[in-house]
């Protein structure tokens, strides 16, 4: 089932999001409703506070990026990356930070140059309740960061230079109000 995507202004996008355990009710139907909402949207990742949650879990599938010629050197590893993230904890950040693009569902026609550091290592559960403990770099962990702000309560905006923030806040309050045109469900603030 396809799922409203949660506007910026929603409250829900702004608060920290709770652990879960593997009796969460429904979880099974949940991930496969936001990734059918994701795709239906043409999105790569999603987290549970953009769908109205505030839990901590959020999915990523960078399978559409394989085709990108920017991604040449890693398509095949990007083909097959799709995970489920449940209470994830990032425990650390490295490299280089680099400026990359962003964008967002829930801040739709809003596109931003943010820093990020190269790599990550993380610790989650998946699906099926399994531990793990991995470290990404590149557009893999850009977009893991990216979601995992989500479960934080912190949009991608929220890493913009204060100038930045002034530019955009009209499209923003726009977006808030409803005053957007997109191609996928959405539920603005009330």
């Amino acid at each position: 089932m396809i799922l409203p995507i949660r506007a910026f202004g929603d409250s829900v996008l702004r608060k920290h999001c709770q652990e879960i355990d593997k009796n969460y009710p429904g979880l099974k139907e949940l991930i496969d409703n936001m990734f059918e909402t994701m795709n239906s949207a043409h999105g790569i990742g999603l987290a549970a506070p953009q769908i109205g949650l505030d839990i901590r879990l959020f999915i990523v599938d960078l399978s559409p990026l394989a085709d990108d010629e920017d991604y040449a050197d890693i398509a095949g590893e990007l083909k097959i990356f799709k995970k489920v993230l449940i209470n994830a904890k990032i425990l650390e950040e490295s490299g280089a930070e680099w400026k990359f693009n962003e964008g967002c569902l829930s801040i739709p026609d809003v596109r931003e140059d943010v820093k990020r550091k190269e790599t990550i290592v993380i610790e989650y559960f998946d699906e099926n309740f399994v531990k793990h403990t991995e470290t990404f770099s590149d557009m893999r962990a850009r977009v893991i960061q990216h979601e995992y702000d989500h479960i934080e309560g912190i949009l991608f905006t929220d890493h913009l230079s204060s100038l930045k923030k002034k530019l955009v806040k009209g499209k923003l309050t726009k977006i808030s109000q409803g005053d957007v045109s997109v191609t996928y469900k959405m539920r603005f603030p009330k």
